[in-house]
């Protein structure tokens, strides 16, 4: 018995939020009295330093094919590694991947699943999952009674940890299946924070009044060190890329601050960004829904707020 996390890649880099599914599922193990365990899927640079995430063995499965993504391929591949390496408990994060693939694996090995974990299952009665419901406006403990469980667990929702150990790597030998998908091209967004990956995201709406404008919102993101984003009539209209928009449509995302300017804040949108640790909210309108769940609101134009705003942090940062 063992738990196995699934890390989720790119160009040989482990995503941040499979970092924090390491480490969550090494505290599962813990619990669990049993080992946590790596499957990684594609090439890989130094898998052994994954062992201070809590990981004491990294399966590798090295095949050129698995470096593009195939949900369906992906889900025969680890469903014959979860086998062979008797798992019971297996963790992805709950990004694009891991949506993608927890549900077609849980269907296949007839297993439990939580998707959206919030904390570390409790063991007193059962195995019990904490997770959002309602689009974040509740909880709800969900009790996994399955042999094998699969728990998917939320961004920025466990905290990265490193100690000094490093993991045992092996190859692991299972059938690949052919892809029923073919890759033609490969477009990659470059020399920009990743927003699922983002510390902070600072983001703009309908109150810039335009494209022409959204200079504010890059200027104060640059200052930060953060990603961009933006609300859904903001892309709607072609003022940002269809990438940057966060809300129950778009990206859901869950940073330690969430800056948001001229933005109503919709229900719509709430739920792609209550999760977010801090929400500063800026807006003229004092009556903006927005303000209800923000921790810090400014009232005020801001085209004139969010200059100064940048100023200072530049002043602060010594920029």
């Amino acid at each position: 018995m063992s738990v196995l996390i699934f890390l989720d890649q790119s160009d040989g880099h482990v995503k941040k939020n499979s970092l924090e599914a390491a480490c969550y599922g090494a505290k599962v193990a813990e619990l669990l009295n049993t080992t946590a365990e790596g499957i990684i899927l594609g090439t890989i640079n130094d898998p052994a330093s994954l062992g201070k995430y809590g990981l004491k063995k990294i399966h590798l499965v090295k095949n050129e094919s698995l470096n593009n993504f195939d949900d369906a391929v992906f889900t025969e591949v680890i469903a014959d590694a979860v086998k062979k390496t008797d798992a019971k408990v297996i963790i992805f994060s709950n990004n694009f991947n891991g949506k993608a693939i927890a549900p077609r694996l849980s269907a296949k090995l007839k297993a439990g699943l939580v998707s959206g974990a919030l904390a570390l299952p409790e063991l007193s009665n059962g195995f019990v999952v904490k997770k959002n419901v309602f689009s974040g406006k509740a909880f709800a403990n969900v009790s996994i009674k399955t042999e094998i469980k699969i728990i998917s667990l939320n961004a920025n929702a466990y905290k990265i940890t490193e100690g000094n150990e490093t993991a045992e790597v092996s190859e692991l030998n299972v059938d690949i299946p052919p892809s029923k998908v073919k890759v033609k091209e490969v477009n990659k967004i470059v020399g920009e924070v990743p927003l699922a990956e983002a510390e902070i995201v600072v983001s703009g709406g309908r109150g810039l009044k335009g494209p022409e404008n959204w200079g504010i919102v890059t200027d104060l993101a640059k200052a930060l060190g953060a990603a961009t984003a933006c609300s859904r009539p903001v892309s709607d209209s072609d003022w940002r890329p269809h990438h940057e928009h966060v809300g129950q449509t778009g990206l859901t995302i869950a940073p330690n601050l969430y800056i948001a300017i001229g933005i109503s804040g919709a229900i719509q949108h709430l739920a792609g960004v209550n999760r977010s640790k801090k929400i500063v909210v800026i807006n003229k309108d004092p009556e903006a829904p927005f303000f209800k769940a923000a921790d810090y609101g400014i009232v005020g134009d801001a085209f004139e707020v969010v200059p100064k705003i940048t100023e200072a942090v530049k002043k602060l940062k010594g920029i």
